[in-house]
């Protein structure tokens, strides 16, 4: 029922560590906690087991254990990630939503327990909030009755303040800034590394990453990170185009970053990417796995500089347009309004799509199980053949560390060259 009480909002997160969508989260729950129809605290499912990294806007945000959250009721309990989704039946609350920054699934690799866990999570009995058009659209097909609101994310136009205007050409090497960690599969670091190693143009290439161990012997001209995000948009500045191929995004901000400050993109089709990057206008967008392609595109920024200023200036139009938090504010408490006040989402609807995906995901485990068993076989077999009088010697001298180190690396060379590979 509507009340003339501020909505007691409970954001669940797994911890405060850094992150592009505990920033977001962090944004919103502070632009909430600033007006007088809200009062909102960040709900830790974890134990913290060290001190993490803080955000500047957490300053004035109650952050509570779980066990002191349980003790209280709230109008809305917000998920923030996959995992914390299946925390939010044990807080008692009035309504429960989902804040969905991505179809976080996708962030693991085929076989990953996780992949179900993550994909199950849009089958609860909640109301969704999100960040992409691309997202709303996917909920409505896996979930068409239940209430989906699109708030779409805000730029810090304090620290990512649009330029006055893009500088004038100057000529020199065309300035590369690939941004991601090199060990997450789908940022697509290795992919853009290869890409500008492919250019024929002179340019120079800077990855940032806040994982710089990882990035040790990629073919870059310099290695910075981590950075604060002042920091962060002084290297946008200073840069003429950031490269990004990631294979998985929500809203992709870094690119929407990067044109505050001047710089065009040169990015794969990920999804996001559609929200804000136009080709030929803004941006150039590239094929997926198309490393000469890509480097083609970039030798063209290099080459044709009157390509690249209109890019550049057409960027930051782009970046003028685009809401500041506080514009997104009011917009995320619109849909918070809405969820308190509509019907809650049906549960009887979210069994009937969990129970079809557990259906699903009971068949594809019954395939691989029998793929497992299978192989366990043939492993079986092999594993009698390899106890053999006859081939038992014949391994144990095989693997000895000295035949290992000179012989076998000679005797597999060989055999790859007799069988063609």
């Amino acid at each position: 029922m509507p009340t003339t009480d501020p909505l007691r909002v409970a954001f669940l997160v797994n911890d405060l560590s850094l992150s592009g969508g505990m920033s977001v989260i962090v944004e919103h729950a502070r632009h909430l906690n600033a007006r007088e129809d809200f009062t909102v605290s960040l709900v830790l499912v974890r134990e913290l087991q060290e001190e993490a990294w803080r955000f500047e806007a957490l300053a004035g945000l109650e952050i509570l254990g779980f066990e002191d959250a349980r003790a209280r009721e709230w109008d809305i309990v917000l998920s923030g990630w996959w995992e914390t989704a299946y925390r939010l039946f044990e807080l008692r609350s009035a309504r429960y939503a989902s804040f969905v920054q991505s179809l976080e699934d996708r962030f693991y690799v085929d076989g990953k327990p996780e992949r179900l866990g993550a994909s199950l999570a849009l089958d609860l009995p909640v109301s969704f909030v999100t960040e992409a058009t691309w997202i709303k659209e996917t909920l409505a097909q896996l979930r068409p009755g239940a209430p989906c609101h699109l708030v779409r994310n805000g730029i810090d136009k304090d620290v990512f303040a649009p330029v006055a205007a893009v500088p004038p050409d100057t000529g020199g090497p065309l300035r590369i800034l690939i941004e991601g960690n090199p060990r997450v599969f789908f940022k697509g670091v290795a992919p853009a590394v290869a890409a500008a190693q492919a250019m024929t143009a002179e340019h120079v290439t800077t990855l940032v990453t806040a994982n710089r161990k990882d990035a040790e012997g990629m073919a870059v001209d310099r290695i910075v990170g981590p950075l604060t995000q002042r920091e962060l948009a002084e290297l946008y500045a200073e840069s003429d185009v950031l490269l990004k191929l990631s294979t998985v995004e929500g809203m992709f901000g870094p690119p929407l970053e990067a044109f505050h400050k001047g710089a065009t993109c040169v990015v794969s089709e990920v999804t996001g990417h559609d929200e804000y990057v136009r080709h030929m206008e803004n941006g150039l967008v590239v094929d997926w796995d198309d490393t000469r392609g890509t480097a083609r595109a970039l030798d063209l920024l290099a080459r044709d500089r009157a390509l690249l200023q209109r890019l550049r200036e057409g960027a930051l139009q782009t970046a003028r347009d685009w809401p500041s938090w506080d514009d997104q504010g009011p917009r995320f408490a619109e849909a918070l309004h809405a969820i308190a006040t509509e019907p809650p989402a049906d549960p009887y609807d979210a069994a009937r799509a969990m129970s079809s995906d557990l259906l699903a995901a009971q068949t594809l485990y019954a395939i691989q199980l029998a793929e497992r068993e299978a192989l366990m076989h043939k492993l079986a077999r092999w594993d009698r053949i390899k106890r053999l009088p006859v081939i038992a010697p014949v391994l144990r001298q095989w693997n000895r560390p000295r035949v290992q180190r000179h012989i076998a690396p000679k005797v597999m060379r060989r055999l790859k060259r007799a069988s063609g590979v």
